[in-house]
């Protein structure tokens, strides 16, 4: 008898423990989409492809300027509600492209980017 509730209390916890991690992957909400938050825009290492963790997470509004960020990374905009991002030439939010869609991302030459906008 105390053999079958060792089994069973051993049974009960692995599946305690795979309950909890499922859902997750490496304690990430379920709602990220290859690492990055709901509601954030996020660049990945250079080179890294597909993209699997951000080196950078913005979730503010407004103007980021950005450092050291050369060749080609992926910008994933995982906002929701239709906001934007944009990658920018000049610091401040100066110079910007096209606008990135809301749950849409590009993999860009940051080398010229020195900033990112994110918009409402």
């Amino acid at each position: 008898m105390r053999k079958m509730f060792r089994g069973a209390a051993a049974l009960a916890t692995a599946a305690a423990a795979l309950i909890a991690l499922s859902g997750t992957a490496l304690g990430q909400p379920a709602d990220a989409w290859a690492g990055c938050p709901d509601g954030a825009v996020c660049i990945y290492p250079q080179n890294q492809n597909p993209a699997v963790k951000p080196t950078h997470v913005f979730y503010s509004y407004g103007a980021h300027n950005l450092t050291d960020q050369y060749g080609n990374h992926w910008v994933l905009n995982n906002q929701y509600g239709g906001a934007t991002a944009n990658l920018c030439t000049g610091s401040n939010g100066a110079g910007c492209g096209n606008p990135i869609a809301a749950k849409t991302g590009v993999y860009a030459d940051l080398t010229p980017i020195n900033s990112i906008r994110l918009n409402p």
